[in-house]
């Protein structure tokens, strides 16, 4: 693949609970759910969570995948299972994602039970032939979920929340709390631009659309017949259609893909939107990410702020070359 990013990205790994230390009342709660004794667990390492992500093969043959959590693992995590189960619980049968089979919420624990999709994640370095698999999966979505079949937040109310990194980080400056040591030396001297241009980025990514919200190599699966499933649903939240095409990008550039311009000028989703919505949600993508990679890492997710800063310094790039700095 042409211009690829030099640096070997860093893995998208949790620090993953066995499926042996769940507590074994909640494991026979699962069994009974199952209808089957689990008699083999296989951990999937993949993904930022450090609960429980495992391939079950049941007694009777069957199998089955489990994601558990406790807040003894993370205190966030049990949240945003739930938030997954109310997403899952309500996507219709066409979307390419797994069939939720059941959910349980005992003893402090969530746990949400799918059907077990045969798959593997994307080669790293990006294959030509599979991104443009991914690519017209992304566009499908999009088609799938406009308008948004299911009840969801509106990106704003979603992810307002995170995407202040540039305005939280120029406040801080001014309080004398962060000396900015380590940033992007043309981000510190434009923080007050990058602030004031990250501000309008959710008016900009407002729309009807049910974005998945964080497609990323490692929440999607290539099935052996050529389809591509999309894993992983808590943060959906309605917003335009070409959302995650967009957040997906910088990653794709970090794991060796094309330049993120190059792919979002000439994909379906991005036809006709609005050029400056795009940049400040590019600016604002950026904030969050360099400004989370710069905080300690959370509980059992001790990659995760490496994998933000990789990701951050191929959005700033993105931001920059739009800006024409």
């Amino acid at each position: 693949m042409d211009e690829v990013a030099e640096v070997r990205a860093p893995e998208a790994r949790g620090l993953r609970t066995p499926w042996e230390a769940v507590p074994a009342g909640v494991r026979a709660a699962v069994e009974g759910r199952l209808g089957a004794r689990v008699v083999r667990a296989a951990t999937q390492g993949a993904g930022f969570s450090p609960g429980v992500a495992a391939r079950l093969v049941l007694a009777d043959g069957r199998r089955a995948f489990v994601k558990a959590v406790s807040e003894a693992q993370n205190p966030e995590s049990p949240g945003i299972h739930r938030d997954e189960v109310r997403i899952a619980r309500n996507l219709p049968a066409g979307v390419p994602a797994p069939r939720l089979l059941a959910d349980l919420d005992l003893d402090g624990w969530v746990v949400l039970l799918f059907e077990d999709v045969e798959g593997r994640l994307p080669a790293q370095p990006w294959e030509p032939a599979e991104l443009d698999l991914v690519l017209d999966a992304v566009r499908g979505l999009a088609a799938a979920l406009t308008p948004s079949p299911v009840a969801a937040p509106p990106v704003a109310e979603k992810q307002d929340g995170a995407f202040r990194g540039w305005r939280i980080l120029a406040a801080d400056h001014a309080a004398g709390t962060d000396d900015l040591v380590g940033l992007d030396p043309w981000a510190a001297r434009n923080l007050p631009a990058l602030a004031e241009l990250e501000s309008g980025w959710a008016a900009g990514a407002a729309g009807g659309t049910l974005a998945h919200a964080d497609l990323r190599a490692d929440n999607l699966l290539l099935t052996p017949e050529g389809r591509v499933v999309v894993v992983d649903w808590p943060w959906a939240c309605l917003a335009a259609p070409w959302y995650d095409l967009l957040l997906m990008l910088p990653s794709v550039r970090m794991q060796g893909g094309p330049p993120p311009e190059r792919l979002f000028a000439r994909h379906e989703v991005a036809a006709g939107a609005d050029q400056d919505a795009v940049t400040a949600v590019v600016a604002a993508f950026a904030g969050f990410l360099l400004g989370h990679a710069r905080r300690p890492a959370p509980p059992g997710l001790p990659t995760l702020r490496a994998f933000q800063a990789a990701q951050g310094r191929e959005a700033l790039a993105w931001l920059r070359a739009r800006l024409g700095e």
